[in-house]
């Protein structure tokens, strides 16, 4: 829109859009500041885009500046940063390998399957269901710990195992949920006249 202003709703450069590009744009910063070995570094970084997660969100709704554009980026940021750290802080060593693939492959399966519908001419339009959620959760919780463990030199070996567990059956719950949800979509629009 020529002449929006970035508080009007609707405008792609919304308070709330630029909060999230800025997220993005950390996800680099983090991910060499955990290859730097520079994890007091790479934990703010980490909670300063976690708190600017849950800003952006309030701004939007609050403020009504809630854009088509902001319900894309928002997940991306968050896939983004959360696959970019699992990965990097799994070539470290610092988290099981099993994990991110757990993690990443999951992203992978419902990209997939998204892209799988659209091809064959059924759109999936995906929503967050609440297992998804209390999964992005409990990922944010682990790195965060684990990023935190590292840079502040604070072994949390109880709470670590607790959260990884918690990780792997939430996000294995997430995959059942999705694939249920995708079988569902499928069908239904099969079995249309």
């Amino acid at each position: 829109m020529p002449g929006a202003s970035i508080h009007e709703p609707g405008s792609l450069l919304s308070i709330p859009n630029l909060i999230t590009l800025g997220r993005i744009l950390l996800v680099p910063v983090v991910v060499w500041a955990i290859l730097a070995n520079a994890m007091w570094m790479a934990f703010v970084l980490f909670v300063v885009a976690g708190v600017s997660d849950g800003v952006d969100g309030y701004l939007a709704k609050r403020f009504d500046m809630t854009t088509e554009l902001g319900a894309y980026l928002d997940p991306l940021a968050d896939k983004a940063l959360i696959v970019s750290i699992y990965l990097t802080l799994g070539i470290n060593g610092d988290i099981p390998r099993w994990l991110v693939i757990l993690v990443v492959s999951r992203d992978i399966l419902i990209v997939g399957g998204i892209m799988l519908s659209w091809l064959m001419g059924n759109p999936l339009k995906i929503r967050p269901l609440l297992v998804s959620k209390l999964n992005t959760v409990a990922q944010i919780a682990f790195a965060c710990v684990v990023l935190g463990s590292l840079g502040l030199n604070y072994e949390m070996p109880m709470i670590k195992l607790v959260l990884m567990g918690l990780v792997a059956v939430l996000t294995l719950l997430s995959i059942a949920a999705y694939l249920a949800e995708w079988v569902r979509h499928m069908n239904s629009s099969t079995a249309r006249p």
